[in-house]
């Protein structure tokens, strides 16, 4: 029987399964033992090695200008700092769900730094869309309980600093978004992504060797004799989880993207990647049972912040046709 699937189905189809993956970031952030600092640390470095094993790099890397290498190097730098936030995030709330509604808010920083970065004019619906966001996560900060419930491995959780810091996640999310869209043709992509992955797991290895700390994670554990069902937080899995979201959650994911990208429109992949939060939430029901600790109050927020961020695409859409 004849292949009759077309290019674009091709194309959705890979798209959903990126966005799926990065919804599973979470996830495995949770699912990994250790603290946000070294595990971003290994992501970056077991992403970028891999990036190194492709010839198709290397002739890229090369064309590249010391200016153009720097520019992405720093952009690198705040990718890192985005993601030691967003697991600093689920480590301090001990939840997936409530990090990924205040990433939502990426929507109200990038309505701000857009126009600055890209000099352009100010969007008054944007900043509006970005304000109901807000009231968004101001509604889900209410829903909680004053305090999460503690244990052995997480003794200091806190519903208020993991908010605060999800919400300077989404921040430092829309300024390296923005500033990749303004350098992005100045170097090929795959190039883009190596290097800032390259310049993260540098910084950070810098930083461990001048500041060590007491919970100092060189490599993550694997105990085969311990990986039960039972153990699946609690570190004889390590390796295997910062492995899937370095591989697949980073190496696999972009190419994905790249290859949907191709041929789908900006606004097609724009309002499919705004699903990400919703996948992410339902796998902290199914995997976490999170749904337990939520009431409705916090489903509401959630619906603000994503009707808000799917209106503004929709809205965006039509300006553009």
């Amino acid at each position: 029987m004849p292949n009759t699937t077309t290019p674009r189905t091709k194309a959705f189809i890979a798209l959903h399964s990126a966005v799926f993956l990065w919804g599973f970031t979470a996830i495995l952030g949770k699912l990994i033992s250790y603290g946000s600092l070294y595990l971003v640390w290994h992501r970056m470095a077991i992403t970028a090695a891999v990036y190194l094993m492709l010839p198709a790099v290397w002739k890229q890397l090369k064309s590249l200008s010391p200016k153009t290498i720097i520019n992405f190097a720093g952009i690198g730098l705040i990718v890192c700092a985005h993601w030691i936030t967003f697991y600093g995030s689920i480590k301090l709330g001990n939840s997936v769900s409530i990090t990924l509604a205040c990433l939502g808010s990426a929507s109200f920083f990038a309505a701000i730094i857009e126009p600055l970065v890209l000099r352009k004019s100010f969007s008054f619906r944007d900043i509006l869309m970005g304000l109901i966001v807000m009231l968004g996560i101001v509604l889900i900060y209410f829903s909680l309980p004053a305090q999460p419930k503690a244990t052995a491995a997480q003794p200091n959780l806190s519903y208020g600093w993991a908010i605060i810091t999800g919400i300077l996640s989404a921040a430092l999310a829309a300024t390296f978004t923005t500033l990749n869209k303004k350098h992005i043709q100045s170097a090929p992509t795959l190039a883009i992504s190596t290097i800032e992955m390259i310049s993260g797991a540098i910084f950070l290895s810098v930083i461990i060797c001048l500041f060590p700390t007491g919970d100092y994670q060189s490599l993550p554990s694997i105990n085969l004799s311990a990986m039960t069902l039972q153990n699946l937080q609690s570190g004889p899995w390590d390796f295997v989880w910062i492995a899937l979201l370095a591989v697949l959650c980073t190496n696999l994911t972009f190419y994905l993207g790249t290859y949907a990208l191709k041929q789908l429109s900006a606004f097609t992949s724009n309002l499919t990647v705004n699903l990400e939060p919703i996948y992410g939430i339902v796998l902290g029901a199914l995997i976490f049972n999170e749904n337990k600790d939520l009431n409705l109050w916090f489903y509401l927020g959630a619906c603000i912040i994503l009707g808000a961020i799917f209106t503004q695409a929709i809205l965006s859409s039509r300006e553009k046709h």
